[in-house]
């Protein structure tokens, strides 16, 4: 275990946790202002891929003009369905105990499932790198830097700054942080609690359309389940966080992705998944609102 293998899983690490972190951030968003988790949000992942892949596939003559063109699709066509599925499936069950919200969001995700190999076939494609320039390589080739760790590193930051500064200083990222606060108290003072949570699914699912690209780069293959995984281990990465927190967000994605690869290296690649969760069972057992979440208390 040299200190340049290290250093190579620790940048690996850094660059699946950045897409876990922004794929944790639609959940994180929607359960602090809706209160509700949307188990369709890995499947809104796979549908991103999906736009992205066939924009690409039919701009083949540039591979950076089809890339972003891809990507801009992928959040367009991601940001209507989130909002679609928000108004159709979650909205009439505002109301109702969360047992049925989590139903209806696992029956959501099977039929996107189920739509993308109606629309799309179930066999696998092999997805093309968003990414036009190699990797970079230090110490005659013993550290390497995959253009793919970089792009995705750089979206995650840019990401989250942007996202931080949207709730801290616009008026709708305040309404935002207002409704999480105090959905009543919020309607109150002539906020529009429904607006705010489509705008806020809205965000998540353009977010995640970004997160199924970058995904799909780094590991190259996509079919209609691939968001399942990957949508798992972002929800993981929200709960381990802190469910609700940005920053919480984006140090359980960064934690989950550097502890995952970590445990395929040099522990077991067949063991990995279940260290990850392990993992997370002990954390919730020592913090049980996660490492940046905040105790809620019961309004009486």
């Amino acid at each position: 275990m040299s200190g340049l293998s290290i250093l190579n899983n620790l940048i690996n690490g850094i660059s699946l946790g950045s897409v876990y972190a922004i794929i944790a951030l639609g959940y994180t968003m929607v359960y602090g202002i809706a209160k509700m988790l949307n188990f369709a949000h890995g499947d809104i992942i796979m549908v991103g891929a999906y736009i992205c892949f066939f924009t690409m596939s039919r701009m083949s003559s540039s591979l950076l003009v089809g890339a972003v063109a891809g990507t801009l699709l992928a959040m367009a066509v991601c940001t209507v369905l989130g909002v679609v599925i928000e108004r159709l499936a979650y909205k009439p069950l505002r109301q109702a105990p969360s047992l049925a919200v989590l139903i209806t969001a696992i029956g959501v995700s099977y039929f996107l499932q189920n739509l993308a190999q109606l629309i799309w076939s179930p066999n696998t494609v092999v997805y093309p790198s968003i990414v036009s320039f190699g990797p970079l390589q230090f110490f005659d080739g013993r550290l390497i830097i995959t253009g793919e760790a970089l792009v995705t590193v750089a979206a995650c930051i840019v990401i989250m700054v942007a996202l931080t500064l949207f709730t801290g200083k616009t008026k709708t990222g305040k309404a935002m942080r207002a409704v999480a606060e105090d959905r009543s108290a919020a309607e109150l003072m002539g906020i529009s609690v429904n607006r705010t949570i489509s705008i806020t699914f809205a965000i998540g699912s353009a977010l995640a359309a970004i997160a199924g690209v970058l995904y799909c780069s780094m590991y190259p293959v996509l079919s209609p389940t691939t968001g399942s995984l990957p949508g798992i281990k972002a929800f993981t990465a929200a709960v381990f966080g802190g469910i609700g927190s940005i920053p919480g967000a984006l140090l359980g994605g960064i934690l989950l992705g550097i502890i995952e690869i970590f445990s395929s290296a040099y522990i077991s690649q067949e063991l990995s998944n279940a260290i990850v969760f392990a993992v997370l069972i002990i954390i919730l057992l020592v913090k049980p609102n996660g490492l940046l979440g905040k105790k809620v208390h019961e309004k009486v």
